[in-house]
């Protein structure tokens, strides 16, 4: 039997991390992400960074500290002592969403910053998740007695109230309810660590999209049709980076898996005409 001792690709890495939902790494995926952009990225480097921040806070919580307390002492030490908070100079820097960046230059987006403070949060038992919040991600912590919701850029805590405007100003459907009618909670789930890193790289996708980085645009596309092997608009969205690319023998592979597994999408018309024009061309 051969064996391969190649090391893996960035993508074949990737792959494996991301295979199965039970023990999903959240954070060495999200650092992973950065693989494509920095080929000799040292993950356990920063890993090793990391987990000396989470023995420096579990060292300032004894068996009495509360939870409420616990997070006044992560939010102390990551937002006043470490200094997280938002890239405003430079919002759309693709650098704000690699997680080793972030944790050097200690600038990022709220879903970077938010990887960060909730392997911190966790490493103190407090029973913290991300929440994918239209427009803005966020995060909460499950207490005894309800639930705290935090902007990762600050550590404050929002009241129903402002959510509830937050959520009327970004979705107009929402505006015309009062505020007991607007279901507040079903936008409070849980993210999964698969959604988390779903909407890093979509984040990503929409600012290669914008640059028209169609390599890397395309790293992003074959990332996120690994992760959501189901979601066939990515095989979809990768077919169309493909075209752009010419890479014909792709694209068309990429769009006939797509209408075989959608039988009747709204876009059937413009796909097809675009498998026909690429056939043409061979």
């Amino acid at each position: 039997m051969l064996l391969n001792l190649q090391a893996p690709t960035p993508l074949e890495y990737f792959a494996t991390l991301v295979q199965s939902d039970q023990g999903f790494p959240l954070l060495e995926v999200a650092l992973s992400l950065a693989q494509d952009e920095y080929p000799q990225l040292d993950l356990q480097h920063t890993l090793a960074l990391l987990d000396a921040l989470q023995m420096r806070l579990q060292k300032r919580c004894g068996r009495q500290t509360s939870m409420l307390e616990r997070i006044h002492l992560l939010n102390r030490l990551f937002y006043g002592e470490l200094g997280f908070g938002v890239n405003a100079n430079d919002y759309y820097d693709p650098d704000n969403s690699f997680v080793h960046l972030v944790l050097q230059t200690r600038r990022g987006i709220p879903i970077s910053l938010g990887v960060l403070w909730l392997e911190l949060a966790r490493s103190i038992g407090l029973e913290a998740h991300g929440v994918a919040f239209p427009g803005h991600f966020m995060l909460k912590v499950l207490l005894s007695q309800g639930q705290v919701v935090l902007d990762p850029l600050t550590g404050r805590s929002f009241s129903s109230e402002e959510l509830t405007v937050q959520l009327q100003n970004l979705l107009p459907r929402l505006s015309h309810l009062n505020e007991e009618s607007v279901p507040l909670a079903m936008f409070l789930q849980s993210a999964s660590p698969r959604e988390t890193i779903a909407r890093m790289l979509r984040n990503l996708k929409e600012i290669y999209r914008l640059q028209q980085d169609l390599p890397r645009l395309l790293a992003v596309q074959n990332r996120l049709v690994i992760l959501l092997p189901q979601a066939w608009n990515e095989v979809r969205d990768r077919g169309w980076v493909h075209v752009d690319l010419h890479h014909t023998e792709a694209a068309l592979a990429d769009f006939q898996s797509y209408l075989e597994h959608v039988p009747q999408p709204l876009d059937a018309e413009d796909v097809r005409a675009q498998i026909q024009q690429l056939r043409t061309g061979i």
